[in-house]
Order: C-alpha cells, then structure tokens, then sequence
C-alpha cells in the first residue's frame, strides 16, 4: 500500500484534518468544508460553476474565491435566463468591471454558454440531469495521495467533447474535470480529509437527476 506523503492532508488550528490545498486561507478552508465536493442538482449552480472554472483558466481558484460574489453581482446570480438577454453594451459594461476577471473572450462566452444551457434544458429537461448522465458509474476508491488526482478522466474528456459540439466554450477536460470535483459528481478529498468523509455520506444520500 502506497504511504501518503506529510502534507497531503494538514491538520488545521482547530484541529480538523483537510486536503494541502486549502490550508491557510479562510475562505479556501470554508470552500473545502462546505462545498467542494458535495452533490449539487441546482441548475443555477451548476451553470455558475462551470462559467466559474472556464473562468478560471490560467489562474488560481482562490482569485476566482475572492471574486464570486462580484461575478455573482454581474452576472445576475448566473440565472441563465437572464444571461442568455445579455448584450454587446453588457460586455463593454463588465469589462470595466475591477470586481470580476475582464477578459472579453471568457465574458462572451459566458453569455454564448447560457445560451447553449437553456438549448440543453429545452433538450433534457434541466442542465443538471444532462451533466449528472456523466456521472463515472462506479465510484474509486478514496483519493491516498495527491499524486493520485488526475487532470482528466474518460468521462471528463466525454462531457468536454459534448459540450464543445453544442457549441459551449471554455469548456476542456481539465476544466470540466474541475467542476466534476467540485460538484460531487466525484470525491477527490484526500484519505483522511474529514471533509472527504462528509462528502461521501452526502454523495450517499444523494439521488442523481439523471435517474
């Protein structure tokens, strides 16, 4: 059996084990514990966070971390309804925006990819069935080492694909394996992150909509 190396899983000041990645941030600890991996069905949700991480391409989390509320503010709670009735002036609007990333292509996309979530809504009846039908159909065993994460998997790189053909963007495996880690579509809290096991019990009471 693999031995984990020191640091994978820290234990904080307050005497709770987490995953190396959030120690020493409070907001990143309160992310990890409450979030970061627990199931989620809400549409709104899901279409945020998948605009969240294309947003986050070639930065850290925690800069995107500081700026949600900001985006959230922007981008009228990511309803996507309301997103999709966004125009050129709203693009012009939030690229002068210091509380949000000002990139105009990620912006854009954001608007194109509500757009592209309303089609798949019309198709699947909710963003969430759809996405949650790429489920892996058997869970791994828990994460032993951060090693052991990958970047991609076979169903990350599916949904990617599928998602690109109908037109969604910023939208890579690497991207989506991001939010399929942050959904609870799969537990990649280390081996003795007390929030890893809080996650498993929640992915365990949870029916996926796909079902």
């Amino acid at each position: 059996m693999t031995s984990r190396p020191a640091g994978d899983v820290v234990l904080g000041d307050d005497g709770v084990s987490r995953c190396w990645w959030c120690a020493g941030d409070g907001l990143y600890r309160r992310y990890h514990d409450d979030e970061w991996g627990r199931p989620v069905a809400d549409d709104v949700r899901l279409f945020e966070k998948l605009c969240l991480e294309g947003f986050q391409a070639g930065l850290s989390w925690i800069t995107i971390l500081r700026k949600r509320e900001s985006f959230r503010e922007a981008f009228h709670g990511f309803n996507p309804e309301r997103v999709a009735a966004m125009t050129v002036r709203d693009v012009n609007r939030l690229l002068r925006n210091e509380g949000i990333i000002r990139h105009r292509g990620k912006i854009e996309a954001t608007i194109n990819n509500a757009r592209r979530a309303l089609d798949l809504i019309d198709e699947a009846g909710s963003l969430a069935a759809h996405l949650w039908s790429f489920e892996p159909a058997s869970a791994r065993e828990r994460i032993r080492t951060r090693a052991d994460i990958p970047p991609t998997t076979p169903e990350s790189i599916a949904l990617s694909k599928d998602l690109r053909r109908r037109g969604w963007k910023f939208v890579g495996p690497t991207t989506v394996y991001a939010f399929m880690q942050a959904m609870g579509l799969v537990n990649d809290h280390i081996e003795g992150c007390a929030a890893g096991s809080a996650a498993s019990r929640s992915r365990a009471a949870f029916r996926p909509p796909c079902q």
